[in-house]
């Protein structure tokens, strides 16, 4: 990390917003983007959490964030729902391309996971699934390597092939419904379940000439269907 980083860090953790403007103020111009940079790095590609990436991503697909811990990820007002604003649930997943060096070297066990438009719910029940499905949910799957966003696909909740991938994991897990304190650890997904959806949208996605610098990373199938939805 960037010395002057973690100065500031220190000095914003310890003491008050003046020391830090007056630490700022002493920075030569190169020194605070390089410092700006430094920060922007660390925070999005952040392993314990997700927060700016999911910030990108419901911002990007045109909702307004919304930061509370519990409910959907964002939302915005729609002609199509009269009265009721439309929600999301963000799904963004970042692939770190250090921890193929990692693997390499032996440092961590297993190759890292590629890119295949992978997401999952945590904790999951049917009690959240019947509500996820009556709120007209709208989900939103991103990715990104290293911090750089490749592309954001959104879909309703409510596609027969997505539900269907959710319902066959809740039926294994709880085959006479839900269970008091009990809960599906995570309710995963790829980009089978959702690719073939009538209403599925494209709300960003890299052209193809640079989309091709990060092949490596992305699941071969995943990375040819999005060449054809690419310019």
């Amino acid at each position: 990390m960037n010395e002057n980083l973690i100065e500031i860090l220190k000095i914003y953790a310890t003491q008050n917003h003046k020391a830090v403007s007056l630490y700022l103020l002493e920075q030569s111009k190169d020194g605070l983007i390089a410092l700006f940079n430094e920060l922007l790095t660390t925070y999005i590609n952040d392993k314990n959490s997700s927060t700016l990436r999911e910030f990108i991503t419901v911002n990007l697909a045109g909702y307004k964030h919304s930061s509370e811990k519990i409910g959907y990820n964002g939302y915005k007002h729609s002609s199509l729902v009269a009265g009721k604003p439309l929600m999301c649930e963000a799904k963004p997943k970042n692939f770190d391309t250090e921890s193929i060096r990692q693997f390499q070297n032996g440092e961590r066990k297993n190759p890292p996971s590629k890119l295949n438009g992978q997401g999952n719910f945590t904790d999951y029940t049917w009690g959240r699934f019947k509500k996820d499905k009556e709120a007209n949910l709208r989900m939103l799957v991103s990715g990104f390597v290293d911090g750089r966003l490749l592309y954001i696909f959104e879909f309703p909740f409510s596609s027969a092939s997505f539900t269907n991938r959710l319902e066959l994991q809740l039926q294994k897990r709880f085959p006479e419904g839900d269970r008091t304190s009990e809960y599906l650890r995570g309710a995963s997904f790829s980009y089978k379940d959702f690719i073939n959806c009538p209403e599925l949208n494209v709300c960003y996605i890299l052209e193809k000439n640079k989309l091709e610098e990060y092949k490596n990373y992305i699941i071969g199938d995943f990375y040819k269907w999005m060449l054809s939805k690419t310019k």
